[in-house]
């Protein structure tokens, strides 16, 4: 089952976010670490559901991908994968 995808305007602020924040100390690892998102979230494409459920909304199309200490939360919609939220696994998820 391949899907694109879609990332919301909410999901490329907070990688923004995160980027800018390693920037600070590193434009090396900044760069590193949006290739390495990108990279962890590819093989979606193929397998959109081996992302868990998101524990606190318990619905089976809202899923997530752990990639390092972050949360990559995404929705599954019918022929598209869309990435809703990047966040520190820290803090609190909203959507």
């Amino acid at each position: 089952m391949a899907v694109r995808i879609r990332w919301s305007p909410k999901a490329v602020k907070g990688l923004q976010e995160i980027c800018n924040f390693i920037e600070q100390n590193s434009e090396f690892y900044a760069i590193l670490f949006a290739k390495r998102v990108f990279n962890s979230i590819s093989n979606l494409k193929e397998f959109p559901l081996s992302g868990r459920i998101v524990p606190e909304y318990h619905n089976p199309n809202l899923r997530e991908k752990i990639f390092d200490n972050y949360r990559i939360v995404y929705r599954i919609k019918e022929d598209v994968l869309e990435i809703v939220a990047i966040c520190h696994g820290s803090r609190l998820l909203r959507l």
